[in-house]
């Protein structure tokens, strides 16, 4: 599992673990039941703190992406990935609609916005 940190940027540590878990999840690169690397092992290899990848795992586990098995470890919840990814469709358009409020308030065309689009889009 490849999760990559940055400390500038000023998202917390514990969140970009959370997203690109997240993420993970939803492409099916991580599958239902699959188990997760303890929070001590995915600290030690992120050269963070185990209380960050605790606060991270807690996320996750309240947002019903992962399950602890008291004594086993942390595993991929079962989940319904239609109505995750109609949420994430949701939030998303949320974001793009004040996007596009921003947008036009500052002049910028819809073109443009595509554009802009298409290029940060095609940068993952």
């Amino acid at each position: 599992m490849d999760i990559i940190i940055s400390n500038s940027g000023g998202v917390p540590i514990y969140e970009q673990i959370t997203r690109q878990m997240k993420g993970l999840i939803l492409r099916g690169d991580l599958r239902e039941g699959e188990a997760l690397p303890s929070m001590r092992l995915l600290a030690k290899d992120l050269r963070i703190s185990v209380i960050t990848t605790k606060r991270a795992y807690e996320e996750l586990e309240r947002e019903g992406f992962l399950t602890t098995v008291p004594g086993k470890g942390c595993f991929v919840a079962a989940r319904d990935l239609e109505l995750v990814r109609e949420e994430t469709l949701r939030r998303v358009e949320e974001h793009l609609s004040q996007a596009v409020d921003l947008a036009k308030g500052g002049g910028v065309t819809l073109e443009e916005l595509e554009q802009t689009l298409t290029i940060l889009y095609g940068d993952e």
